[in-house]
C-alpha cells in the first residue's frame, strides 16, 4: 500500500514539475525538473565550470544537496557569508563577492505554478545578487515551493519561510514565538525587503533546476 501511495506522489510532483519548467521557460528561464537532489547537484557541477568563482548567499537548499563541498572539488572559489564570525564590513565585502561572481547560487523561497520567483530577504544581498550581477544565475527550488499564484507564493513565504529562518538564525522575532506571521514591525523583522521576478535580468543567463523532494525553509 506504502509503495502505491509513494508512485502516486511521485507521478503527481513530476506532472506538477514539468508544468512550472514549461512555464519557466515560456518566461525565459532555462529550466529542469529532477527527481533526487543527487540529480540537482550534477546538474549544478555540470554547469559551473572547474576553477570558476561561485558567489552563495544564505540557502539552506544549496548547502543541503552539498553543493559547496562538490564546487571546491571542482576548484572553484566559493564566496559565502554564512556561519562565519564577521565583522559589518567583512561581511559586506563578502556580499559584494557573492554578487560579482561568475555564478551566483541560490534557491527561490516561492516559485509560482505560472513560472513566477518570489523572494525575501532581511539585508537585501540576495535579492540583489538575483536583480543584478555579472554572473550566470543558478536556482535550486525544491516542490516544496510551488505555490498556486502570487497571493499564495506571499502566504507561503510569510508564514512558512519566514518563521523558519527567525528560528533557524535564533531571531527573536513575534512570528518566531507563535509559528506564523502577524505583520509585525519590530527591528527584529525579516521579511524586509521582496524581489518578484517574472523574467530573467537583462542580458543574464538565468537556470532553474526543480527538484521533487522537501528541501530548504
Amino acid at each position: 500500500m506504502n509503495n502505491k501511495y509513494n508512485d502516486i506522489r511521485f507521478k503527481f510532483l513530476h506532472i506538477l514539475g514539468e508544468t512550472v519548467v514549461n512555464s519557466l521557460k515560456k518566461r525565459g528561464f532555462l529550466a529542469t525538473y529532477v527527481n533526487q537532489k543527487e540529480e540537482a547537484l550534477r546538474l549544478i557541477c555540470d554547469l559551473i565550470q572547474d576553477g570558476s568563482s561561485v558567489g552563495i548567499p544564505g540557502s539552506v537548499t544549496i548547502r543541503e544537496i552539498g553543493a559547496i563541498a562538490a564546487l571546491k572539488e571542482k576548484g572553484c572559489t566559493i564566496y559565502e557569508h554564512w556561519n562565519m564570525p564577521l565583522t559589518i564590513e567583512e561581511k559586506n565585502k563578502i556580499f559584494i563577492r557573492e554578487n560579482s561572481a561568475d555564478y551566483f547560487l541560490t534557491s527561490s523561497n516561492a516559485v509560482t505554478r505560472n513560472g513566477i520567483l518570489v523572494n525575501v530577504d532581511g539585508v537585501g544581498n540576495r535579492i540583489s545578487g538575483m536583480s543584478w550581477g555579472i554572473g550566470e544565475l543558478i536556482y535550486v527550488i525544491s516542490m516544496n515551493k510551488v505555490a498556486d499564484n502570487l497571493e499564495a507564493a506571499f502566504s507561503l513565504i510569510r508564514n512558512r519561510s519566514c518563521v523558519l529562518s527567525a528560528l533557524r538564525r535564533g531571531v527573536d522575532s513575534p512570528c518566531a514565538q507563535v509559528g506564523y506571521c502577524v505583520n509585525c514591525m519590530t527591528s527584529q523583522k525579516v521579511c524586509k525587503a521582496f524581489l518578484i521576478q517574472e523574467a530573467p535580468p537583462t542580458g543574464r543567463k538565468a537556470n532553474v533546476i526543480l527538484v521533487g523532494q522537501t528541501l530548504g525553509c
